[in-house]
């Protein structure tokens, strides 16, 4: 499952390790994650559900949908696609007997609905007591989600304050820019983020940008997140890597570093640009291991060099399915077909034409009923809607062994929420988020948002989104002038420029609900 050429990519390998998958040796190189290992050695189901014993694999491989949760080291509940591998390692599946691909439990997941209705235990077996109890004690053993550690934590705990003009939460494109753009007028920049890199979603991204000159045209996401990448380090910029942020308190930052040491930041200002995660989309079966959401299969392809599968079909006809559907192709994986609910296509026509020319079917008014298969996906079903109804024997089944699921982000808000923004559901906007003026500053004080935490829209907006909100933080601590005004203000116009084209009708429209006086 490893690519071993791209038209694009160059995969670089680290050393050779072997990790231990329930007890078998198994192949990995350093610097990949357990579950982009697993699947480069064909394993695709990780656990089984806490209640009904249905397998599971990964999903979204950016940390946020806990369906790859596995046993680490003796440790439960661990999100694989979010933990690199180190030569050693013992991963086992969870939840399951013997094993998680042949568990035995799962056969509750076929009778349960046929003679104990979802909830039945409740009702029945209350007595005797004795009944109730040797019941009770039965049906805790094969539900819940792992079994505690055996070993208890020894290790010495390690702890950092860190004072700073300016936190931001999150290294994506938004962050990389408010960075730069803050310390280039002498401000004390702190940047964390989760990953062990930089760029966020553009190192995902193989195609190349459009817009004008400034907005990097003609310029693949892959070498703007390289160009972000040297400007943060050529200016004095202290990046914390692999580092979760897990709360805001009046201001002060709360933070854990590669899972061993506790942060303390106190920080004059704060950006947060934690940016999005994928939404699911209602079908049966959507659960199956080989239903992903389009930025796993990015993450799984285009960052460690794992095909997600041989042939695939994309549900979402918008410019993150097109452009998937190509990269795919790149890869040497097939595309079934790609299927729209609406009665157009969503994305942008070139990238549309450009996988049609290809072969690729893409049908409108059309969506996902169920995906087939026991273990994974082994086919999809797809029906044809009219007024938004399924139409009764239109129904074809498509050939596939993944599903891609290209429906859409909603922004990461949860530590605005957390922090006491004012927020708001914009539909326009993908969901909830924050009040705020136009230079990003929430409703509160000094607390910034920029990127698609504060909207979904494209690279180029969450990159001048960010540059605004460094700057204006900049300016507010004294730093830059006149000078920083002047550019603060230029890049206001060019973004307010940049979503006058026609996509840019319904950001605007959103942000009308949500922007308030700076």
């Amino acid at each position: 499952m490893r690519l071993t050429k791209h038209p694009i990519l160059e995969f670089k390998r680290g050393r050779e390790v072997t990790i231990y998958f329930n007890q078998k040796p198994i192949k990995a190189y350093e610097g990949e994650t357990v579950a982009s290992a697993l699947y480069a050695n064909g394993i695709t189901t990780f656990s089984r559900s806490f209640r009904f014993h249905r397998p599971r694999g990964f999903f979204c491989a950016i940390g946020k949908c806990s369906s790859c949760m596995m046993e680490v080291d003796g440790v439960p509940n661990i999100r694989v696609c979010k933990v690199y591998v180190r030569d050693g390692m013992m991963i086992r599946t969870q939840n399951s007997f013997p094993n998680a691909d042949k568990d035995i439990f799962g056969m509750i997941d076929s009778i349960i609905d046929r003679f104990y209705p979802h909830g039945s235990h409740y009702k029945k077996f209350n007595r005797p007591k004795a009944l109730r109890d040797f019941v009770t004690k039965q049906i805790r053993n094969f539900a819940g989600i792992g079994n505690p550690p055996k070993a208890v934590f020894d290790e010495k705990g390690r702890y950092e304050e860190i004072h700073t003009d300016i936190a931001i939460i999150g290294g994506g494109p938004a962050g990389m820019s408010a960075a730069i753009f803050s310390a280039r007028f002498g401000a004390k920049v702190t940047l964390m983020d989760e990953n062990p890199f930089l760029g966020g979603q553009l190192v995902k991204q193989t195609h190349r940008f459009f817009g004008s000159g400034k907005h990097r045209a003609g310029t693949r996401g892959i070498k703007i997140a390289e160009l972000l990448r040297k400007e943060v380090e050529e200016l004095d910029i202290d990046v914390r890597y692999e580092t979760k942020v897990f709360g805001i308190y009046n201001g002060i930052i709360g933070a854990v570093e590669r899972d061993k040491k506790l942060l303390k930041i106190v920080p004059k200002k704060i950006v947060v640009a934690t940016g999005a995660y994928e939404r699911t989309l209602i079908f049966e079966n959507n659960d199956l291991p080989g239903v992903y959401g389009a930025g796993g299969v990015q993450t799984l392809m285009n960052v460690f060099g794992v095909k997600p599968g041989n042939r695939g079909l994309i549900v979402g006809s918008g410019n993150v399915g097109l452009i998937l559907s190509y990269q795919l192709m790149q890869a040497g994986v097939e595309v079934s077909a790609v299927v729209e609910a609406m009665p157009r296509i969503g994305g942008y026509f070139v990238h549309a034409a450009k996988i049609r020319r290809l072969g690729v079917p893409i049908y409108v008014s059309h969506t996902i009923k169920r995906a087939i298969g026991k273990k994974k996906v082994e086919g999809a079903e797809i029906v044809r809607l009219e007024n938004w109804r399924e139409v009764e024997g239109s129904e074809k089944r498509i050939d596939c062994d993944f599903i891609c699921v290209a429906t859409g982000l909603s922004p990461t808000h949860e530590l605005l929420y957390q922090a006491g923004c004012q927020m708001k559901f914009v539909p326009e906007l993908g969901g909830l988020v924050p009040v705020r003026n136009r230079f990003g500053e929430t409703t509160v004080s000094g607390l910034y948002v920029a990127g698609d935490v504060a909207g979904i829209e494209e690279a180029t907006s969450a990159m001048m989104e960010g540059r605004i909100a460094g700057l204006d933080c900049a300016i507010k601590l004294g730093y830059g002038g006149d000078e920083a005004v002047k550019l603060r203000n230029e890049i206001v116009r060019d973004l307010k420029e940049f979503r006058e084209g026609p996509f840019g009708e319904r950001i605007l429209a959103g942000l009308k609900k949500v922007e308030v006086e700076a």
